[in-house]
């Protein structure tokens, strides 16, 4: 059995510690917005928090985490995340969507290190998350909008 702490809520679970962090979010505690895509941390869809750390879930054993602070897009609140959400909308980042937990979360983490990014240090952090739409200008502008505001 093994004890994971995810958005504040505590949870015992009987789950193989090698499965994916991914698997036992999504299959398990039912947290969707967390996303499968590529499965071999290639793509970025799939990034959480583990004790304020940027980590992709889909490669992360389950067992590697437990007794740690796990927070995922359902989870994520406080002036970092209200920010960042308010300049997605102003600035229309999402187009299918699929890749904006990813975004965000590693965003956020970006964020917290630098408090006012430059395009570069926005390009380099976000290169991590693969967007199939293309949307890495509104992205960027977000991430620049998100800053002036904390």
């Amino acid at each position: 059995m093994l004890t994971l702490r995810v958005n504040g809520a505590i949870h015992k679970l009987v789950v193989d510690p090698d499965t994916p962090l991914l698997w036992v979010l999504r299959e398990q505690l039912g947290l969707t917005g967390t996303k499968y895509s590529c499965g071999i941390a290639e793509c970025g869809a799939c990034t959480v928090h583990v004790d304020g750390e940027a980590v992709l879930s889909c490669v992360t054993p389950v067992g590697e985490v437990a007794g740690t602070d796990i927070t995922t897009i359902e989870g994520f609140y406080g002036q970092v995340a209200e920010a960042l959400r308010r300049a997605w909308i102003a600035e229309d980042v999402p187009q299918c969507g699929y890749c904006q937990p990813g975004q965000i979360m590693t965003a956020a983490k970006l964020l917290q290190e630098k408090s006012h990014p430059t395009d570069r240090a926005i390009d380099d952090a976000m290169s991590a998350v693969l967007c199939r739409c293309g949307t890495y200008p509104a992205i960027r502008r977000a991430i620049h909008r998100a800053a002036e505001k904390l």
